[in-house]
């Protein structure tokens, strides 16, 4: 509590609602890919996120929209 600004400062900020169109906690927990997203690469890019995997760099659905190509490549090899 001491070092809580929120108390401190008696700051209120309100929560920000969730995208209820981004799946990116499905995706984060595992149980989706980022291209099961029907957002992934059109209304959903890293210049424009909808959700944080996308923001990070090292988020999952920004290291797929970077790196798909190496990846199909890699599946069709296989």
């Amino acid at each position: 509590a001491l070092f809580d600004a929120k108390r401190k400062f008696n700051i209120n900020i309100p929560e920000a609602p969730e995208n209820e169109e981004c799946i990116a906690g499905e995706i984060m927990k595992g149980i989706k890919k980022p291209f099961e997203c029907p957002h992934f690469g059109k209304k959903c890019k890293p210049e424009n996120p909808i959700g944080a995997p996308m923001v990070s760099s090292e988020g999952a659905c920004a290291a797929y929209y970077h790196f798909s190509d190496m990846i199909n490549q890699e599946e069709q090899t296989a």
